[in-house]
């Protein structure tokens, strides 16, 4: 189960406090999920993680838990505590209750000091088969939560400056269209632009499909220009299809790694939408921090916060609507006003959400399913 663990999460866990749960006649792991361990220590905090957890796991009828604490006892083991009370008091089998730090772990269940000695147990992960299997089959497993980050980080130095270029470009392209609407009348002002920006994300989507991808910086500037419209982003959402979900993942986080400000929430939480399907929580939580960074109030992306802390699985990452749908839903607002401006970046005193989990809120980080 250690070997299985970092893969699970996508990186190697620290200061961390992992749940897994497993259900069946053949006790199979359904998800894992993890939470920051709280510094100093606070039995409050630790109780709300457990109960938290336990919300998690019931709502997914699991019937079997292991718990992993990931740094010193003087953290692990109140977290662990509190665990082991709420799994009993609600019948589930706790399997195992383990504390790791520096090649070492401890059980909290065995009290045999021939098969969990007082020093710890060594544990040797590159060795392990699993692990080997787990990464050969693609799981690959990133050193810390740091490193996965680093996967989505911006461009910079000449190619960011292409990209600011080029959505300078983007904007007078789509004021033009907006004009030309305007002086031809009959409905929304924005149809032009946003009929343009459904077809650029609709070949964006099929050349991804294709295993191409897109390089230029005028394409990226038009589809981050075009997705900052809901009718636009929405078509998008709608074409997610799961079978087609890893040539999304490159598209989405293509895209994002050349957002920032107004920009940056919807391809965000499209990566997230897409990476939930995928079973990846923790990339679709490293995505979400960059959306709610840029808009703390981006409805998409809160939502999807929302549905990842309460560990609903990927089966249900549905599409309700189809592309037509979407469209004729919006069509029946199209005499609505709409603003010509494109949206106003951030202001300045939004900082980006602490990474640590806030007192009185715990949620799981790095949710995924087996």
């Amino acid at each position: 189960m250690l070997a299985v663990v970092p893969h699970l999460l996508g990186f190697h866990p620290a200061l961390s406090f992992v749940v897994i749960g497993a259900a069946g006649p053949r006790r199979q792991v359904e998800l894992g999920f993890r939470y920051d361990l709280p510094d100093p220590p606070d039995a409050t905090v630790a109780a709300e993680i457990a109960d938290h957890a336990i919300g998690v796991l019931t709502e997914r009828r699991i019937s079997t838990v292991i718990g992993i604490g990931y740094g010193p006892g003087r953290l692990v083991t109140p977290v662990a505590d509190a665990l082991a009370l709420v799994v009993r008091q609600h019948r589930l089998q706790l399997r195992e209750l383990l504390r790791v730090e520096n090649g070492r772990y401890w059980s909290y269940l065995c009290g045999n000091v021939n098969c969990c000695p007082p020093d710890g147990t060594p544990f040797d992960y590159p060795s392990n088969p699993v692990a080997a299997a787990m990464t050969v089959a693609g799981l690959a497993a990133y050193p810390d939560r740091a490193a996965l980050v680093s996967t989505l980080a911006p461009v910079t130095g000449e190619a960011a400056q292409a990209i600011d270029r080029a959505i300078e470009r983007a904007c007078e392209r789509e004021q033009a269209l907006v004009g030309q609407a305007e002086r031809e009348g009959h409905g929304n002002p924005l149809r032009f632009a946003i009929n343009e920006g459904r077809r650029a994300v609709r070949e964006a989507i099929a050349r991804y499909r294709g295993g191409d991808a897109i390089t230029d910086a005028g394409a990226f500037a038009r589809l981050l220009v075009s997705l900052a419209h809901l009718p636009v982003r929405d078509d998008a959402w709608a074409r997610m299809l799961p079978e087609h979900r890893e040539a999304h993942l490159r598209l989405w986080a293509d895209i994002v790694r050349r957002a920032s400000g107004p920009w940056l929430p919807a391809p965000a939480s499209l990566l997230a939408f897409t990476a939930w399907q995928s079973g990846d929580g923790t990339l679709a939580n490293v995505a979400l921090d960059r959306a709610l960074a840029a808009d703390p109030d981006y409805s998409m992306a809160r939502l999807l916060r929302d549905i990842l802390a309460a560990g609903v699985p990927p089966s249900q990452a549905r599409l309700p609507m189809t592309p037509e749908e979407v469209e004729a839903s919006y069509a029946r607002t199209d005499s609505l006003p709409v603003p010509r401006k494109a949206p106003k970046a951030p202001a300045g005193q939004r900082r980006r959400p602490a990474r640590k989990r806030q007192r009185g809120s715990p949620r799981p980080r790095g949710d995924s399913t087996g």
